[in-house]
């Protein structure tokens, strides 16, 4: 799964690497990002757009915005067909700006876990495959909010955990994010693992542990 990530660079990075349109949008850095945040998601085809939404998917058709809690990944395997990501997956896909995430190593003997930090190539932004809806409140407000797509693990980190969120090559963005494309035999072939041999991985230390904290000692290697 992933269930925590980082987007430490801030709105003019996110500019120049995705090209979304001009927004009034007031993007800071962030160390630690948790699920029931909001975080800013890009939807649109040529014409990108930057949103903040909720981290949790929270579907249409949802009678309570708690569901959000257990919706914070979907899996890459299954995402055609769950009826709660079919319809998303042909008309409701994004990309989830980020330059890292966080996975817990299990340490031989112990009951705790060591933190990791991955990253790609050398810590350079990157989007997650994603999906995203809007719920409507009882006072009619709306909610907008997403998940991110899930596959197996590579080879780098298999050994942390069996699954790691969906990293999209530079050069599928563009297709994820296409309206003019629905069929999923286009679109389940870009949910794939991303090469090992682009990313690192590096020991963080354990105050990520707690969402509370969220200052750029987060994302600092751990001196072994």
């Amino acid at each position: 799964m992933c269930g925590r990530y980082t987007l430490a660079q801030e709105h003019e990075q996110l500019q120049l690497r995705f090209g979304f349109a001009p927004t009034n949008l007031s993007i800071s850095s962030r160390y630690n990002v948790a699920p029931g945040q909001d975080m800013p998601v890009i939807t649109g085809g040529e014409s990108r757009t930057l949103q903040l939404m909720r981290w949790g998917l929270v579907p249409f058709w949802a009678k309570d915005e708690k569901i959000g809690d257990r919706m914070i990944n979907a899996r890459a395997e299954t995402v055609h067909e769950k009826p709660s990501f079919r319809r998303l997956l042909k008309e409701r896909r994004c990309l989830i700006p980020a330059d890292g995430y966080y996975e817990w190593k299990k340490l031989p003997g112990q009951t705790r876990k060591s933190p990791m930090r991955f990253i790609v190539r050398g810590g350079e932004l990157f989007a997650f495959a994603g999906l995203w809806d809007v719920w409507r409140r009882a006072d009619g407000s709306e909610l907008l909010s997403y998940t991110i797509i899930t596959t197996d693990a590579n080879e780098l980190s298999k050994p942390i955990h069996h699954r790691m969120p969906v990293i999209l090559s530079q050069n599928h963005e563009s297709v994820w994010l296409d309206s003019g494309i629905s069929d999923p035999e286009q679109l389940t072939p870009l949910l794939r693992p991303f090469p090992s041999e682009e990313m690192e991985a590096y020991e963080v230390d354990t105050i990520v542990n707690s969402p509370k904290n969220d200052r750029p000692e987060c994302v600092a290697k751990v001196q072994g």
